[in-house]
């Protein structure tokens, strides 16, 4: 089984390209992609409450657990869209700090990541790992990066020595050594499949997943298991 933790539909507003549920299911079906967790682009650009419910809709399809996404640059919204969702039973929540234009030393991405990871959530959390995880150390938070390229990896290692629930996402990772860094310096439990299907490459992710030489635990640790763990599904 491979999960992908890093799913979207919806439109992107920087190119207007969209991706439609059915779009997402059939594009994951010929990748050999089985589920894992999905989000919408509506609730990441400009309007959460809507943008999840339409990541509600879309998890079915996709065999995925639903991600609500947050607008950080209203902090006390954010907070009550934590909680709103933390209420309907979701386990994920998606931080864009970069894409939503809001700096590191912002007051309101620390409450909200506090907030969730109070709720048991997991983060998944897009940017530069040397901007924006410094701010998420010390909360006890289980974060997946989704945009840890490989070079930032010797600072996600850094950072990840003293955060245990520091996750790295596998999509831009495609250097030689890059998986076996995180490997070797963190557990296999520490890589997380990442790939963002239907608008990444994913047979790149893929073709690097079967050349990583990974044993069988490690391959299902990585390709599923740890998601499923950090979310609290790993019966």
């Amino acid at each position: 089984m491979i999960l992908d933790c890093d799913l979207l539909v919806g439109r992107d507003v920087t190119t207007s390209a969209r991706l439609s549920p059915a779009d997402l299911a059939t594009t994951m079906a010929e990748a050999g992609i089985d589920g894992g967790a999905v989000g919408s682009l509506r609730a990441l650009s400009f309007d959460p409450p809507s943008g999840n419910d339409e990541a509600h809709a879309a998890a079915p399809t996709c065999g995925a657990r639903t991600v609500a996404g947050v607008d950080l640059r209203d902090p006390l919204g954010a907070e009550r869209e934590i909680d709103r969702q933390r209420d309907a039973g979701v386990r994920i929540v998606r931080l864009a700090p970069a894409r939503q234009g809001v700096p590191a030393s912002a007051p309101g991405l620390r409450a909200c990541a506090r907030r969730a990871t109070r709720a048991g959530m997991l983060l998944l959390v897009e940017g530069d790992v040397r901007l924006y995880g410094p701010p998420l150390a010390g909360l006890d938070a289980a974060v997946v990066f989704v945009d840890l390229h490989f070079y930032q990896l010797g600072d996600f290692v850094v950072l990840g020595r003293d955060e245990p629930g520091f996750h790295a996402s596998t999509r831009l990772l495609g250097n030689p050594d890059g998986w076996e860094t995180v490997l070797a310096e963190l557990g296999a439990q520490r890589l997380v499949f990442g790939a963002r299907t239907g608008w990444f490459e994913a047979r790149s992710v893929l073709t690097r997943l079967d050349v990583a030489g990974l044993d069988a635990d490690a391959r299902e640790l990585v390709t599923a298991r740890n998601l499923l763990r950090l979310i609290g599904e790993d019966r």
